[in-house]
């Protein structure tokens, strides 16, 4: 049992109070301890906006003792923690410009955790402690993210371990009960631990999605896609027809994002529907791109409906991401927005026919509490829409808390995107954000993330690449990324015009697209750039061990 000292902020009719006292004249707060379990419930005595909430308690930490740190979103860099490591948040380059630094810092969690010190780490939703070399683990998982965001914070030097609560902007009427906090605490084996997580205490279902192998548009030519292009990488891989189940259009398909179903007519003269029929008569499912939340500010709906989307206090639009030349997002909670939002989701699904939709930069909801509501309730509002505009089709969700979509989307990324270039290029050298695309951290996410595949969601770590051209990837570093990929994810898709491959490239193909039975005994850093997977392929024990700075590795001898 711990001990806890209590740290909460809130605003009582109009005056900023902070208070370490589990009963006071706000509020009462009922805390609930067993060995494996942690809940508590706020009770409000008066009208409040919670602004920051933490239960703090001793811990001690040694030098092989390991902290995983599961980052805010899909893309967000995920990975265990030695209490001398350190996490940067924003470099120092773009906090000098409150705009640029405000478009960088959207993707992550900059504006309310603590990055840079030593030692010091933050999880959000669930979190373990770990000792070098163990298979076992002590886990802390969060039931209640719908309602606020969980972030485990550590200490390490000082021997601190914090719950915090993101409450920011959650409005409580006198009376109102707030559930705090609804914690597991488990210590066993991983596998064991997480199957008792995900299937016990969150009552979860396996995901309908086991795996899917196939093809995506995005990583060979970005939005500059058309028919032709579609219809000669879809008919590329007739060699590799009974290893492939779906084939997904990405991002360039609509004349701007937000306006989802005014397809680029000189890129699509015959449609939509169209391609899904084609991918269709393959045997395939038909997936395809879209970033629901977000419409271009130079959209058609962004200029006709311009009470649609978020605003500030001052009534002006929120700018929401700064791809596609800006965009702005939509507001869930009006009433046009909300059908827009569904008549869209009807149409590609039901009458052009798609099977799956990826669904993309979901976060851009949830960056400004508002509404009375925290970022975590806001979201879950969000995935709540998406789950009924979409019914039972299948859901692929990117760049979204993944907290809110456990057991509800039926697969996710789990890691940013991957780079073409396998080293990175400048933004990755000048460590912009922790979101950016990065190959090395989309395979340290598939990795410390794995504990989430087959039970949160089917895991999409993103794609790998086998062409030649377009691309800076020795053919080492191609097959770890994919050999990395297919141990660990359920969702293996490559971007390619296989009609480029040889004959070596055809069979590997073909080789990672087929489902093998994998078993995951340990993987970890044996030291700063060097990771190893001890694992077993079809009841055959191997040791993946690479260098992720280099990508030099003993793939060779695996696939």
């Amino acid at each position: 049992m711990n001990n806890y000292t209590l740290n909460a902020k809130l605003t009582c009719a109009g005056v900023d109070i902070g208070t370490s006292d589990f009963e006071n004249e706000w509020f009462d707060l009922a805390l609930e301890q067993t060995d494996t379990t942690l809940k508590a419930v706020l009770t409000a005595k008066k009208d409040l906006t919670l602004n920051d909430f933490m239960l703090t308690t001793g811990r001690t930490f040694r030098d092989n003792d390991l902290f995983f740190s599961n980052g805010f979103q899909s893309w967000s860099t995920t990975e265990e923690h030695g209490r001398n490591d350190v996490t940067e948040g924003l470099p120092k380059v773009i906090t000098f410009n409150n705009f640029v630094k405000t478009q960088a810092g959207q993707m992550g969690d900059y504006s309310y955790t603590e990055y840079g010190v030593p030692g010091c780490f933050h999880s959000f939703t669930f979190t373990y402690f770990r000792k070098k070399g163990s298979h076992f683990i002590e886990l802390w998982g969060s039931k209640a993210d719908r309602n606020g965001f969980t972030i485990f914070d550590v200490d390490m030097p000082r021997g601190r371990f914090t719950l915090r609560r993101e409450v920011d902007g959650t409005e409580l009427k006198a009376g109102d009960t707030f559930l705090m906090y609804d914690l597991l605490i488990c210590e066993a084996e991983y596998e064991q631990a997480f199957d008792t997580y995900f299937f016990d205490f969150l009552g979860v279902k396996k995901p309908r999605v086991e795996r899917l192998a196939g093809y995506t548009s995005w990583y060979n030519y970005f939005s500059k896609i058309n028919e032709e292009i579609i219809y000669r990488d879809l008919n590329a891989l007739d060699f590799a027809q009974d290893q492939t189940q779906i084939f997904q259009i990405d991002d360039g398909y609509q004349e701007h994002t937000g306006d989802w179903l005014l397809t680029d007519k000189e890129k699509f003269p015959h449609g939509m529907k169209a391609c899904a029929d084609a991918i269709h008569a393959k045997g395939y499912k038909a997936g395809i791109w879209l970033a629901p939340f977000c419409a271009a500010t130079k959209s058609k709906v962004a200029k006709e409906h311009p009470d649609w989307f978020i605003k500030n206090e001052k009534g002006r639009r929120i700018l929401a991401h700064f791809g596609w030349g800006f965009a702005y997002a939509f507001d869930i909670y009006n009433p046009g927005a909300r059908e827009y939002i569904k008549h869209f989701f009807d149409v590609i699904l039901n009458e052009w026919g798609y099977d799956l939709v990826k669904l993309d930069f979901l976060y851009s909801i949830c960056e400004y509490p508002r509404l009375g509501k925290n970022r975590g309730q806001l979201m879950a509002d969000g995935i709540d829409l998406l789950r009924e505009a979409c019914g039972d089709k299948l859901i692929l969700g990117c760049g979204v808390p993944l907290g809110s979509c456990m057991g509800i989307f039926d697969a996710c990324r789990i890691g940013p995107d991957a780079n073409k270039n396998y080293s990175g290029d400048l933004l990755n050298k000048l460590q912009l954000t922790r979101e950016i695309p990065s190959s090395r951290n989309a395979m340290v996410n598939t990795i410390f993330r794995r504990c989430l595949d087959g039970r949160a969601f089917a895991n999409d770590p993103d794609v790998f690449f086998l062409r030649d051209d377009n691309i800076s990837y020795s053919i080492t570093q191609k097959l770890l990324l994919a050999k990395v990929n297919d141990i660990m994810g359920s969702i293996i898709f490559m971007s390619d015009n296989a009609a480029t491959y040889d004959q070596r490239a055809a069979e590997y193909l073909k080789y990672f697209f087929t489902e093998k039975d994998y078993s995951i005994q340990m993987a970890e850093y044996e030291s700063e750039d060097i990771i190893r997977i001890d694992y077993t392929e079809n009841g055959t024990a191997k040791t993946l061990r690479f260098n992720l700075k280099d990508g030099y590795s003993n793939v060779m001898e695996n696939v």
